[in-house]
C-alpha cells in the first residue's frame, strides 16, 4: 500500500480502514483527481500532482493499479510509453473522498484540507482507533486506558497507549474530570460525526475491493450505530422500540448486526447492541445502502418494517450527522 514508510497494510484489520488509509496519504488523492478528465502517460500524470520524484510516482501508481484503482495502458507508438486511467473502482473511491473532506472541513479547531498534514495526521488517528477498536469502546462509555487493556488485550498497553494518544491529539476523544485513578475518555462529537466517512469507506470496500482485508463484522456494525446515536434528532411525538441492523452476511440466511433504540417522546432512553426481543419497527439495508441513505437519497434505501412511521422517524433523524448540521 503506498502509503508513508511504516503504514502498512496489515494494520487496516477493520473493514473501512482500506479505503481510509489509501485517502490519508495525499499522493493517491492527488493521482485519482488528475485522471477525472481523462487518461494521461506517466510524465503528465507525474507534473500534474506536483512533480514527486519518479521513483516515488511509479510505486504509487503500480500499488494502485495492482489493487484495481488504476489501469494501465502501453501505447502503441516510439518511444513507447504507458498511460494512466481511473477505473470505476477508482472514480468511487474519490466519492468517498468527498465525504471525508466534508467531515475534516467540520474539525473542532477549524477546517482541514485532505492532503493538509493535520487532516492526514487526523484520518491516520481516525483508522488507527478504528482499527483497534477504540473506537468502538468509547463509542458506547467513557473508558481510562487501563479499562481500554482490559478490553482490548490483543493490543499491547504500549501500543494501545500510543494509539490512545494520537485520538486525542486529533481531538477525536476528550478527556473527562474523574476523581478516580485514571482518566477516562469519551467519544468527541467530532469521532461520532465521523460514522459517515467510515460507512462510506466500508460500503467502497464491500463494493469494490475483490479481497478486502476484513468483512465487515458484528463489531463494525456495532460501533457505526454507537457512534451515531447521540447525534440523532428524533421528532417529540416518537415512541416505542426501533431496530436498526446491517447486514453482515447474506445468502439464504442472511445475518444482521445493529442496535435496538428505545424511544419515548422523541428522547432515547435505552440502546442495545443485543438484537434479540420485542421491537415496534426495523430498518435494515447493506453498508450501502445505510450510506446512500445517510448521504440524503431520495429514493428509500432501507428495507423497512412494523410501526413506518417510528422507523421513518428514527431514519430521518440521521440527517443531524450532514456536515451541514455540525456547521449549524
Amino acid at each position: 500500500m503506498p502509503q508513508e514508510p511504516g503504514w502498512k497494510r496489515a494494520q487496516l484489520n477493520r473493514t473501512g480502514g482500506e479505503a481510509l488509509g489509501l485517502l490519508a496519504a495525499p499522493l493517491n488523492v492527488e493521482i485519482l483527481r488528475a485522471l477525472t478528465d481523462g487518461p494521461r502517460n506517466l510524465l503528465d500524470l507525474r507534473q500534474a500532482v506536483g512533480s514527486p520524484p519518479q521513483s516515488t510516482m511509479r510505486v504509487y501508481t503500480r500499488t494502485l493499479a495492482d489493487i484495481g484503482l488504476l489501469e494501465r495502458r502501453r501505447r502503441n507508438e516510439f518511444p513507447a510509453t504507458a498511460e494512466y486511467s481511473s477505473t470505476p473502482a477508482g472514480q468511487a473511491l474519490l466519492e468517498v473522498a468527498i465525504v471525508l473532506e466534508a467531515w475534516l472541513q467540520t474539525g473542532p479547531d477549524g477546517a482541514l484540507a485532505i492532503g493538509g498534514v493535520a487532516a492526514k495526521s487526523a484520518t491516520k488517528a481516525l483508522v488507527g482507533g478504528w482499527s483497534a477498536n477504540i473506537v468502538r469502546a468509547v463509542s458506547a462509555r467513557s473508558l481510562t486506558l487501563t479499562e481500554l487493556n482490559v478490553l482490548i488485550p490483543r493490543i499491547s498497553y504500549p501500543s494501545l497507549e500510543r494509539r490512545l494518544g494520537a485520538i486525542r491529539l486529533a481531538n477525536l476523544v476528550e478527556a473527562k474530570l474523574s476523581d478516580g485513578r485514571g482518566v477516562p475518555y469519551q467519544a468527541s462529537e467530532w469521532l461520532r460525526r465521523a460514522v459517515l466517512p467510515i460507512v462510506a469507506a466500508v460500503a467502497w470496500e464491500q463494493q469494490f475491493l475483490q479481497e478486502p482485508v476484513a468483512k465487515i463484522g458484528t463489531i463494525d456494525a456495532e460501533a457505526s450505530f454507537l457512534l451515531a446515536v447521540p447525534l440523532v434528532k428524533i421528532a417529540a411525538e416518537t415512541s416505542g422500540k426501533c431496530r436498526l441492523s446491517v447486514e453482515i452476511r447474506g445468502g439464504a440466511e442472511p445475518v444482521f448486526a445493529g442496535v435496538i433504540l428505545g424511544l419515548e417522546e422523541g428522547t432515547i432512553v435505552s440502546c442495545t447492541a443485543r438484537l434479540k426481543g420485542t421491537i415496534d419497527a426495523s430498518a435494515s439495508g447493506s453498508p450501502g445502502a445505510w450510506f446512500r441513505q445517510l448521504a440524503g437519497a431520495t429514493e428509500p434505501q432501507l428495507e423497512m418494517s412494523g410501526d413506518f412511521a417510528l422507523s421513518n422517524a428514527v431514519v430521518d433523524g440521521f440527517e443531524a450527522l450532514s456536515p451541514a448540521a455540525a456547521r449549524s
